[in-house]
C-alpha cells in the first residue's frame, strides 16, 4: 500500500480527513505542537486519536520556535497561511525518510476564514508533494457527523490550540507573490530541519 503524511491537529476535521483516505494509504501521522506555550493534555490528546484511528506511527514536532519567528518576522495577517506552508514543508521532510507520496490535511473551504479558494491555491503552489484535502468540501456537520460514528469527536471536540498566535483578521485572498516574499524573510531550511530534529517519533 502506497503511504501518506497526514497533518493530525487534534480537531475535528483532521482525523476524519485521515479516516476517509485510511483504505487507500498508510498513513503517518504528524502534529506540530506548541508546548510549553501550551501543556501536555494537547499531546495526550493527538496520541489518544492516534490509537482511536489505529494509527502505527506519529510525529511530534514542537513547533513554537518557528510560529514565533512568523509573528516577529511576517505580516501577521498572513500568520495562518505561512504556517501551514512551513508545516507542509517540514512534511516534505519526514518524506525523504518515510517515502511518501502524498500529503494529506483537514483544509475545509470556507470553514475557517483563511481556508479560502485562493489561500489554499497559495499554500498549495509552494508545495511539492501532491495534497488530498478529504473534507475540503464538507459543511461541518457532515464532518461532525462522520467523527461521532469513527468515535473521535469527543476527543477533538473543543478549542483548537493551532490559533493562539493566530491574527483577529487573517488574510483572505492571498496573492502568490505576496507570500512568497513573506517566506523569504524567513530561514525555512534553518527552521524546518530544526523543529523536525527535536521531533519525538512514537510507534502504535
Amino acid at each position: 500500500m502506497e503511504r501518506g503524511i497526514a497533518l493530525l491537529s487534534g480537531g475535528i476535521d483532521s482525523p476524519v480527513a485521515i479516516n476517509l483516505m485510511q483504505n487507500r494509504l498508510e498513513i503517518i501521522a504528524v502534529h506540530f505542537h506548541q508546548v510549553p506555550l501550551t501543556g501536555e493534555e494537547e499531546l495526550v490528546k493527538v496520541k489518544e486519536l492516534c490509537k482511536i484511528l489505529d494509527l502505527k506511527k506519529l510525529y511530534l514536532i514542537p513547533f513554537a520556535e518557528v510560529l514565533k519567528e512568523l509573528t516577529v518576522k511576517c505580516e501577521h495577517k498572513n500568520y495562518f497561511i505561512l504556517q501551514k506552508i512551513l508545516m507542509l514543508k517540514t512534511a516534505e521532510l519526514i518524506a525523504e525518510n518515510e517515502k511518501p507520496k502524498y500529503l494529506i490535511t483537514g483544509e475545509n473551504l470556507a470553514q475557517v476564514s483563511s481556508q479560502t479558494l485562493s489561500n489554499l491555491m497559495v499554500i498549495t503552489k509552494n508545495i511539492k508533494l501532491e495534497i488530498f484535502r478529504p473534507v475540503l468540501a464538507f459543511d461541518k456537520q457532515e464532518i461532525i457527523k462522520v467523527a461521532k460514528k469513527m468515535g473521535t469527536y469527543e476527543t477533538s471536540k473543543g478549542p483548537e490550540i493551532c490559533c493562539l498566535l493566530g491574527p483577529k483578521h487573517p488574510e483572505t485572498k492571498a496573492d502568490l507573490e505576496m507570500i512568497r516574499s513573506e517566506l523569504e524573510k524567513l530561514d525555512l531550511e534553518k527552521l524546518t530541519k530544526e523543529s523536525l530534529n527535536r521531533a519525538e517519533i512514537h510507534d502504535f
